[in-house]
């Protein structure tokens, strides 16, 4: 039996906001678009979702106002997905998310991804401020990091009791080895990378092939 996308009976502003962001793959569809992923085939690559239900859900959030699509300058007909104002409404969800994993259901070796302030390097806590210097930190101001979680997948697991101090200042120019991993996103998630910005550079659009001298 196949469930509605709808709340049926339910009137309130949670069940309105589960319309939009409640089925299965987006809220990684939306982790991955404040990560700076852009376009189709990244998306594709990384979750390794059915293309089908990729293209579903992107309609879904173009549709609900919490992406646009749009024609990426100097690609030619190549389209991105960005996230809008309403769009960026939604990361206090998402890290929030995020940070409920961490703690009720942690990876071994700690998490895998850290947060840290552009300006300073320094952790950024669940409530949003620099460990460093205090200040609230918007997400564009934010760097998404490799943590020991990620590191320990790559190397067999690490001690599970082993947590990152959430005071340490981390360099932006640090390289991380990605390990197994493959596609294009995981591989420029290796090393810090700040939020809302393009992850991959666009392809160039295809050359015009121009008839020679002598062809009819």
């Amino acid at each position: 039996m196949t469930l509605p996308r709808d709340y049926r009976g339910q009137t309130c502003a949670l069940s309105r906001a589960m319309e939009v962001v409640g089925e299965r793959w987006t809220l990684l569809i939306l982790r991955d678009a404040f990560y700076g992923v852009r376009r189709f085939g990244e998306f594709a690559a990384h979750l390794a979702v059915p293309r089908a239900v990729l293209a579903d859900r992107l309609a879904g959030l173009v549709a609900a106002g919490v992406l646009d699509r749009r024609p990426e300058p100097g690609t030619g007909r190549r389209e991105a997905y960005v996230l809008t104002e309403k769009g960026l409404g939604l990361w206090p969800a998402v890290r929030a998310l995020t940070d409920w994993g961490e703690q009720h259901a942690p990876a071994p070796g700690g998490p895998r991804r850290l947060f840290l302030h552009h300006a300073d390097g320094a952790r950024v806590g669940p409530d949003g401020h620099c460990s460093g210097c205090g200040t609230p930190v918007p997400p564009g101001d934010l760097l998404v990091a490799p943590g020991p979680g990620l590191g320990a997948d790559a190397e067999g697991g690490a001690d599970p009791g082993t947590e990152a101090d959430p005071g340490t200042v981390v360099d932006p120019g640090t390289d991380v080895d990605p390990g197994t991993d493959v596609d294009p996103v995981t591989a420029a998630l290796a090393r810090p990378h700040r939020l809302l910005t393009p992850l991959l550079a666009p392809l160039p659009a295809a050359p015009v092939r121009r008839p020679s001298k002598g062809t009819p």
